[in-house]
């Protein structure tokens, strides 16, 4: 569809440089983007480069000058506001509702207005979903799952049963959720499985990744609050709380009755032991390795973590460390020869 730029302006409650005829049909990235489409510039590196792009309309931060070849949206955010464009320009498309005929449906299966089932859904009993709830084929919706208005479950998805699902959630294929944790009691010759009682509870606006892993509490629950992302490929043990708007990063791992506080991040491959606390804003960097707990707003490295300045300081002294070694052992032997000189140990 073709916009004007002044009414995209007034999308994001932007302030307009430039033509506000315009027209938009379509969104592209900052080398890209040709003259009917719109892009974003949020960093010093791009906005010093705005004649260079071939983009229609660019979305800046405010107080950005204007530019005589290109029209400009003046926002608070240029990343949040691009994203805003983007989900109005290729809004997501919504299946006809209905339950195929080619799904199964346990008894006392209760649903509310709109709700699409693809074939192949499996859906236990005493399930209960709300409005706009769509389950693509394959999904499987264990006895007892409640799920809220407005969630997406993509193919090949688990939810076992007893789990809770909130509202405006987004789940990705592949992913379980309720599996038994990994609990197991030696006693010196053989393990002997620990049940797993509990359940998972996702709040609203959470989405979590492709092939996630979310275990169910042994008591209690695994608890996703609100607004968590989860990229592809995390594992969250049993008994683990992910506070709201914390991100997870791929293939980090998260073991049993670890708390994480919220708006944390977790970078790719991270790693926390068990029973650890993760501070409200803390940054635990990529593949650390977590065997403490995280203070509030600290950011850390490594492995195993330590301070991310520290981290720094280490990863710019092991290129050295040869040359470092060799000095040692140069040092060493003048040591011994001045020892000898003098006939006696300094």
């Amino acid at each position: 569809m073709d916009i004007k730029v002044s009414r995209i302006a007034r999308w994001v409650d932007g302030e307009l440089l430039g033509d506000p005829n315009v027209t938009i049909s379509g969104a592209a990235p900052f080398e890209k983007a040709g003259p009917g489409e719109i892009t974003w510039a949020g960093s010093p590196r791009f906005l010093k480069r705005l004649e260079e792009t071939g983009a229609g309309a660019v979305i800046v931060p405010k107080k950005t000058p204007a530019c005589s070849s290109r029209t400009l949206i003046c926002v608070e955010n240029p990343q949040v506001a691009f994203a805003k464009v983007m989900a109005s320009i290729y809004p997501a498309q919504t299946p006809e509702p209905g339950i195929s005929s080619m799904a199964h449906v346990g008894p006392r299966f209760s649903h509310g207005e709109a709700v699409t089932l693809f074939p192949f859904v499996f859906v236990g009993k005493e399930v209960r979903i709300g409005d706009r709830v769509v389950l693509h084929p394959g999904v499987v919706v264990g006895d007892g799952v409640v799920i809220g208005n407005d969630v997406t479950v993509h193919p090949n998805v688990t939810l076992a049963p007893r789990c809770r699902i909130g509202n405006r959630v987004i789940i990705h294929a592949g992913t379980v959720i309720g599996s038994d944790g990994f609990g197991f009691a030696p006693d010196g010759e053989r393990y002997h499985k620990i049940p797993h009682m509990g359940i998972v509870q996702i709040d609203d606006d959470v989405e979590i990744g492709a092939n996630n892993a979310i275990d169910r509490g042994t008591f209690g629950k695994t608890w996703i609050q609100e607004g968590v992302k989860t990229d592809n490929l995390v594992h969250v043990a049993h008994n683990v709380t992910v506070g709201a708007h914390t991100v997870l990063v791929a293939q980090v791992g998260i073991s049993g009755s670890v708390t994480i506080g919220r708006h944390a991040v977790l970078a790719g491959q991270a790693g926390v032991a068990g029973h650890l606390e993760i501070g409200d804003h803390a940054i635990v960097g990529p593949q650390a390795g977590v065997a403490k707990s995280v203070e509030k707003g600290k950011t850390v490295s490594g492995s195993v973590a330590m301070p991310h300045g520290v981290w720094l300081r280490v990863q710019r002294t092991l290129p050295k460390l040869p040359e470092l070694y060799k000095k040692v052992l140069e040092m060493e032997k003048r040591l011994k020869r001045i020892e000898e000189e003098n006939g006696k140990s300094l």
